[in-house]
């Protein structure tokens, strides 16, 4: 009797569940929105980019002027070390810093990289010689976050939104640059580069407090089975077309930019107001990427990867003629619109692939060669520049971008976007 009355309230009860469900369906959540948490996740992570980028971007418009006036400030070749040290040590911890991740977990070695970054920057404030200056630069890249962040970024979110939650970091990125350009004449003026320096460890400090209390914690931890290294990483021809891709992105940037400032001036534009091209062409190309996630969502990401590739092709191509002639402001303003839509687009699909790409258990060793590459494209745009200029001018700047930007149109063509997972 007990158990006959037990049948009858079990099926009673499905009955009212699924009378209730019936009478009040719920709305469906489209995939291709951020949940909770992986919104909380983008922009926490997001932050710390931020953080961290704007006290390096704040350095750099003055440090090669303020360099000067420390004991061994009259050597230019030392003030360009002090100055490019960073990314050297940057990028050689970039893969050991990734794979600790795999290892040991995110969040301490996020952590631990930005309190070597802090070290750093107190140190590069208390120099009291360009030789003191040049050990704390070199510290401060010692602190190498950038594979350990984008790779939990990619661990917090799905495949469908991850490209959305790289475009974030980008944008942050983009945005600090941009601030950066208005603040550093001011602070610089104000409290000095050591000031400047202070300032950069309180804001790594304040990256800290973020992932300690507000990135979430992270999904899954790795047994000792499940580790992989970075010989697979290497072996990924999608993987190494994609670290190909992001050399050459970066090595345009830094290479163009030997020659940008000096073409605003000539056609017109003093060199403190070069803020008011540069912010105008990020905000307003974050307008194009809502044009990428469409994209994506349609299936068609390698044809939007592809197009920003050739775009900033074109752009260099432009302004190689623009060279050749008297510059022109509006000119030079929407080639520099046309290019960070193409730089903005990429630095949103090209972590974003490479974490769809790379196998979960090395995705950490995946982003530290990918961030690697992205540092050694730095240095090597800087060197190319610079001979550029030295050998054949500005316009043989231009048209050794040009030429690297179709040599990746080339590699990145056979390009396999993998499906995306929704788990």
């Amino acid at each position: 009797m007990i158990v006959r009355y037990e049948v009858c309230v079990v099926y009673a009860g499905q009955w009212l569940a699924v009378n209730l469900s019936a009478a009040s369906p719920s709305v469906p959540e489209d995939p291709a929105n951020m949940n909770a948490l992986e919104r909380r996740a983008s922009a926490s992570l997001s932050s710390i980019f931020a953080l961290r980028m704007l006290g390096l971007f704040l350095v750099l418009p003055v440090f090669a002027l303020e360099a000067r006036k420390y004991p061994g400030g009259d050597d230019p070749a030392m003030i360009g070390l002090a100055m490019g040290i960073y990314g050297l040590t940057q990028g050689i911890l970039q893969i050991p810093f990734g794979i600790a991740s795999d290892k040991f977990g995110r969040k301490p070695v996020i952590i631990l990289g930005l309190l070597v970054f802090a070290i750093g920057s107190v140190w590069a404030g208390c120099a009291d010689s360009l030789q003191s200056l040049l050990v704390g630069r070199a510290l401060q890249g010692a602190g190498a976050v950038s594979a350990a962040v984008t790779a939990m970024l990619a661990d917090l979110t799905r495949d469908v939104v991850r490209t959305k939650a790289m475009a974030l970091v980008g944008a942050s990125i983009s945005l600090m640059f941009a601030l950066s350009l208005v603040l550093s004449p001011w602070l610089a003026g104000w409290i000095g580069l050591s000031g400047l320096f202070f300032l950069t460890a309180v804001l790594a400090l304040g990256g800290m407090a973020v992932v300690r209390w507000t990135v979430p914690d992270e999904p899954y931890n790795l047994g000792p089975s499940d580790r992989s290294g970075l010989a697979e990483v290497v072996r990924d021809s999608g993987l190494m077309r994609l670290n190909f891709g992001v050399f050459i992105l970066h090595a345009v940037q830094l290479a163009m930019w030997v020659a940008i400032p000096a073409m605003l001036v000539q056609a017109g534009l003093d060199k403190l107001d070069h803020w008011q091209i540069y912010l105008p062409a990020v905000v307003a190309s974050f307008v194009v990427m809502g044009a990428v996630f469409a994209m994506e969502r349609r299936g068609f990401l390698r044809a939007a990867f592809l197009a920003a590739v050739a775009m900033i092709a074109v752009v260099q191509l432009a302004l190689l003629w623009v060279a050749s002639i008297t510059p022109s402001l509006h000119a030079l303003a929407a080639l520099l619109f046309l290019f960070f839509c193409g730089f903005n687009a990429l630095e949103a699909t090209m972590p974003s692939l490479t974490s769809r790409v790379a196998p979960q258990a090395s995705r950490g060793a995946a982003m530290g060669l990918y961030n690697t590459l992205q540092s050694l494209g730095f240095f090597a745009g800087g060197w190319l520049g610079g001979l550029g200029a030295k050998l054949y001018g500005t316009q043989g700047i231009f048209v050794s971008c040009t030429l690297l930007m179709v040599l990746w149109l080339v590699v990145a063509w056979p390009m396999v976007v993998p499906q995306p997972k929704n788990a």
